[in-house]
């Protein structure tokens, strides 16, 4: 079983997105027992909170229900059982970095990285953005997704 965990800054946009989008590739690919998912945030704000209801409402457009997703924290358990460690973004990254022992580095990616014809590495916070950034998230994502699942079933599966 391969294990993918997005992670973002409070688990209610883009690491929730991420999930529900790679779930749905996971589940057209007839991958669900190879593939386990989840999502986490590296702050505790929104602990227990379901996704922002920007990220429900577009992603719900593109046909991905991530209603039933509530927001937690990383915790040590994850580093040590996740097989990809994906961040959203150059904080994530630098906090993911602190957090996880030298040896575990290898598992830690900037999700974009899965998808370098995008030419970035960042996938934005749209919380504070026009509803516009949450159709750009999605967009990224997706293509980040398609990369991703090629990369796992290349090099795992």
């Amino acid at each position: 079983m391969v294990k993918v965990l997005f992670v973002c800054l409070g688990n209610i946009c883009r690491s929730p997105t991420a999930e529900g989008v790679f779930r749905k590739h996971i589940q057209i690919n007839c991958l669900e027992d190879k593939i386990e998912i989840d999502s986490v945030g590296t702050g505790s704000w929104h602990v227990g909170n379901p996704p922002d209801t920007r990220s429900q409402e577009f992603a719900a457009q593109r046909g991905y229900d991530i209603s039933n997703q509530r927001s937690r924290l990383i915790n040590n358990l994850d580093v040590i059982e996740s097989d990809y460690l994906l961040a959203m973004d150059t904080d994530n990254i630098l906090t993911l970095q602190k957090l996880i022992p030298e040896e575990m580095q290898n598992k830690l990616f900037r999700f974009l990285e899965f998808a370098p014809h995008l030419n970035q590495l960042d996938v934005p916070d749209p919380y504070y953005s026009s509803p516009d950034g949450f159709d750009l998230v999605l967009d990224l994502i997706e293509d980040a997704s398609e990369g991703l699942l090629m990369h796992i079933k290349n090099n795992d599966l």
